[in-house]
């Protein structure tokens, strides 16, 4: 089953790769080749986390027994780092609003703290350019099993609970040589 998940998963990323590659090149304004690149990035990072998210619940709901199987979150990060390795799209939790479950899951620089403090406070995305890389967080809904273990008995029902999914994918800007340019203007 897991196969079928990573491999519907892989599929489904390839694809939306393959569709962003036939787009046609912009007039040759870094500024709007930057904007085309950060609105597919922006677009592949949106269906990727609800690939995630949905993945996450289908695993939670149907296959998840307590003491019997390995905790979806966790199996997810294997999934993560298949597709880290095909398509280098990074992927990884952050604890946002309920106990972190794992050391590693809290926010570790500047963005994912300011993503986590967002949608803690009920922003839903959080995203932002930095080195030539976009990064997007958005809210995963704690809920049901998941609370069971991220928060402590007697905690307020009250309050949702979110964790993080961030997404980085690294923009594709082509560096124009200045002399070329130069030659191009005369």
């Amino acid at each position: 089953m897991r196969r079928v998940i990573l491999l519907l998963l892989c599929l489904s990323i390839t694809l939306c790769s393959s569709a962003s590659l036939l787009a046609e090149k912009p007039a040759s304004k870094l500024d709007k080749e930057l904007a085309e690149q950060i609105d597919k990035a922006r677009q592949t990072a949106k269906l990727v986390h609800k690939i995630y998210d949905a993945t996450q619940d289908v695993m939670h709901h149907r296959y998840f027994r307590n003491d019997r199987s390995m905790i979806p979150a966790r199996a997810m990060e294997d999934v993560f780092e298949e597709i880290a390795r095909q398509e280098n799209i990074r992927a990884r939790w952050i604890s946002v609003n309920a106990r972190a479950m794992n050391i590693n899951h809290r926010p570790r620089d500047d963005f994912e703290k300011a993503a986590a403090v967002a949608i803690s406070a009920r922003k839903n995305e959080y995203e932002a350019v930095e080195d030539g890389i976009y990064r997007r967080a958005e809210a995963i809904r704690l809920t049901g099993g998941c609370l069971t273990c991220h928060e402590k008995f007697g905690a307020d029902p009250t309050t949702t609970r979110f964790a993080g999914l961030v997404i980085s994918i690294p923009l594709e800007l082509e560096q124009k040589d200045s002399d070329t340019e130069e030659q191009g203007e005369k």
